[in-house]
């Protein structure tokens, strides 16, 4: 496991730099999603992982970014997602087309269908998404971590305050999830989503 954090804590991190890592490690590894490659950038929420997605897919144009929000089924929905995933992804590991219905935050329903061609990367990111099923299927684990006030702000900053009560029963549901799935511990590579003095 490599850790790519930097030991000086004011140091500044850099999204593109990361992504430019995680492209590089992708990229020497062998294609296990059928002819492609899959990354799973995971953490606690607030912790950088979008921010972390955005880059990889502007380094990589051929690309395609999958949120692991868009397949939950509402703020109680964490449990069963490593089971949706690895049915989502299996046809992709056979070579073939799958298909996913994006779930509608406001609307609190699923909506949109999204389908999914087999590509060269494939870029899946969100909590959730380091799943022991995906393991067969994944070349990259990255853990993405950042200080819990800091989450906790761009949690606030994100969903607001009414989002509270949700928060209160999202975060230990994600850490009941990444204790039975090890995931920090599995991660090929850990990431800091600080940003503390990128401008």
């Amino acid at each position: 496991m490599a850790t790519a954090s930097p030991s000086d804590p004011a140091a500044a991190v850099d999204p593109a730099q990361q992504a430019r890592d995680v492209l590089s490690l992708a990229r020497s590894r062998p294609a296990r999603l059928g002819a492609g490659r899959l990354v799973c950038l995971d953490g606690p929420a607030g912790s950088g992982k979008s921010t972390l997605g955005a880059a990889v897919l502007a380094a990589a144009p051929e690309a395609t970014l999958v949120h692991t929000d868009d397949l939950l089924d509402g703020w109680d929905g964490l449990p069963a997602l490593p089971a949706t995933l690895a049915a989502l992804l299996a046809p992709l590991a056979r070579g073939e087309h799958t298909a996913y219905r994006r779930y509608d935050w406001h609307a609190g329903r699923f909506g949109d269908r999204v389908d999914l061609a087999p590509g060269p990367l494939l870029v899946l990111e969100g909590v959730g998404s380091g799943t022991r099923l995906l393991d067969p299927v994944r070349s990259v684990l990255v853990w993405v971590d950042a200080p819990a006030a800091l989450r906790r702000e761009r949690w606030l900053a994100r969903d607001g305050e009414a989002s509270e009560p949700h928060r209160d029963r999202w975060v230990p549901a994600e850490q009941r999830l990444f204790e039975a799935e090890q995931t920090r511990n599995r991660a090929d590579l850990l990431l800091d989503g600080s940003r503390r003095t990128v401008t």
